[in-house]
């Protein structure tokens, strides 16, 4: 089955339903936006692009983007999102490495990365929008949706690459049409009065929540600024309402702060979907008291996306609950479309308690990576997805991450997982962010190092920190240094780099600068 069959029938039986809005205009009835995609599609088509062909999207957040996508899967091409903040040669490596056949793209990224396109020759065709030529291919006339096959592949998401070039992670109809099925059931239902606000980028977690809301005729906004903007959302959750979004915790952070400090009404917000990063327990309950029973928390990777676990919000409501702080922390459990487990370095599963690495199974699992059969063959093994993350269920099948696997430290034999180590110093009135790494040393292997970003005006005294930890942790686990930083560095998704931060306490040449540090 085409995943464009969830647009089809949404305009076939819900015509007349608003289905796209630009911030709070009112652009697009269900009919209508089938009819552009079905025209896209028509464009894609006669310029020689067949089922299969892989089609690239450049471009921020804006109206277009949903046509163009929903327009390559209605001629049966797969479509190759990539994040807008990327630099043109970040761009131009993906491009090349998926041999897309396509590209759509916008006038503010268009400039840079054109002139590079000679360098990724297995692009015919370049639609920029808001052109004559975009305009040219809506006008080519409408095709009937193409015939694909669950397998088939749809979407090729390119990982971070935060370690190394990115790689191409193949999901196919199947893996996201049990995705669609994994929101409806594990995270929340969906009806014609909800709205989709793309604040996130939509070449990742915020597209393919697109699906559910397309399956479900709901509207979708894609804010006037392109992106997240604490303020636009805050009004757009006034006038259009019912505003449902996926927002990595950094987001979700900086609109609690605003509807705080605002003294906004949130009530026009409907779900807070987070992920992509840690939540800690001090920043969701901070939420959870200025914004109410909004969030769902979900856990997921490109290689399974959005799909491992959720975290429902009545168990985030649920504040009576004896172990509601230990819930609070974890990722929630197995949704409905998955089996989970955690297992050892041999694929055998480990008992309640044990960390292990989190293994995942079932239709929302990748077909593998695009072009790198090795890569493949070490993520997909046993019939499971090794995910790379460490983590322990407990006796009710709740998952609490620890670590990357290759973030774990290794001091003296013992395994020390750096997110309890920052838990812990969130607490602290005076830590605004903090990412704890592993430094060198002769003696114990590794020792635990914290970098810390202090609230304004403030600066914990790292004594304090200190005791902080010895409160709450072994005391082989707090760290043995500090360091005092005005921010930490973050990719493009609001993911803190750590590699720089081991590269700033190496201090090697060809490294990264490490942060500015205060004095």
């Amino acid at each position: 089955m085409n995943v464009v069959q969830l647009l089809v029938r949404a305009a076939r039986t819900h015509g007349a339903r608003p289905a796209l809005y630009h911030g709070a205009s009112r652009l697009l009835d269900y009919r209508g936006l089938a009819a552009r995609a079905a025209a896209v599609a028509g464009g894609l088509r006669r310029r020689g692009l067949g089922p299969g062909d892989r089609v690239a999207l450049f471009m921020a957040n804006c109206p277009e983007y949903l046509e163009a996508m929903y327009g390559a899967w209605w001629a049966g091409l797969a479509v190759v999102p990539i994040n807008a903040k990327l630099h043109p040669r970040e761009a131009l490596f993906i491009l090349e490495h998926a041999r897309a056949g396509a590209l759509f793209t916008s006038p503010d990224l268009a400039t840079s990365l054109l002139p590079l396109l000679d360098e990724a020759p297995a692009i015919r065709h370049v639609f920029e929008t808001g052109t004559a030529g975009y305009r040219d291919l809506l006008g080519a006339g409408p095709v009937p949706p193409a015939r694909r096959r669950p397998e088939d592949l749809a979407w090729l998401f390119y990982t971070s690459g935060t370690t190394g070039r990115p790689k191409g992670v193949m999901q196919t109809n199947r893996m996201l049409l049990a995705m669609t099925a994994c929101y409806f059931s594990d995270v929340d239902p969906v009806d014609a009065a909800d709205a989709a606000v793309y604040a996130a980028p939509m070449s990742h977690g915020a597209g393919l929540y697109s699906l559910p809301h397309m399956a479900a005729a709901a509207r979708h906004v894609v804010p006037e600024s392109g992106g997240f903007d604490p303020a636009e959302l805050a009004g757009l959750a006034s006038s259009v309402g019912r505003l449902s979004m996926f927002a990595a915790p950094t987001m979700v952070k900086r609109l609690v702060a605003h509807v705080e400090a605002a003294d906004a009404d949130p009530s026009g917000f409907k779900t807070l979907v987070y992920g992509g990063g840690p939540m800690y327990v001090e920043d969701i309950r901070r939420g959870l008291a200025v914004m109410g029973d909004r969030f769902v928390q979900i856990y997921g990777q490109g290689e399974s996306p959005m799909t491992i676990t959720a975290l429902p919000r009545q168990q985030l409501a649920d504040r009576g609950h004896p172990r509601w702080l230990e819930r609070l922390a974890s990722v929630g459990y197995a949704q409905s479309q998955v089996e989970m487990r955690v297992a050892d370095e041999h694929g055998e599963p480990l008992p309640d308690g044990e960390i292990g690495e989190v293994q995942v199974r079932g239709d929302v699992v990748m077909a593998g990576y695009w072009r790198d059969p090795q890569a493949s063959a070490r993520a997909l093994r046993g019939g499971w997805l090794w995910t790379g993350d460490v983590g322990a269920l407990d006796a009710e099948g709740f998952l609490t991450l620890k670590d990357r696997s290759k973030d774990v430290i290794i001091s003296g034999g013992s395994n020390i997982y750096p997110r309890e180590i920052e838990e812990v110093l969130l607490a602290h009135p005076g830590v605004a962010e903090v990412a704890v790494v592993g430094a060198p040393d002769p003696e114990w292997g590794e020792e635990v190092v914290a970098f810390v970003v202090p609230r304004d005006g403030e600066r914990p005294d790292p004594a304090a920190l200190d005791g902080l930890c010895l409160d709450r942790i072994a005391r082989f686990k707090r760290p043995k240094r500090y360091r005092f930083v005005d921010a930490l560095p973050k990719n493009h998704y609001g993911k803190v780099l750590k590699t720089e931060l081991k590269a700033a306490l190496a201090g090697g040449r060809n490294e990264p600068a490490p942060p500015k540090e205060t004095t």
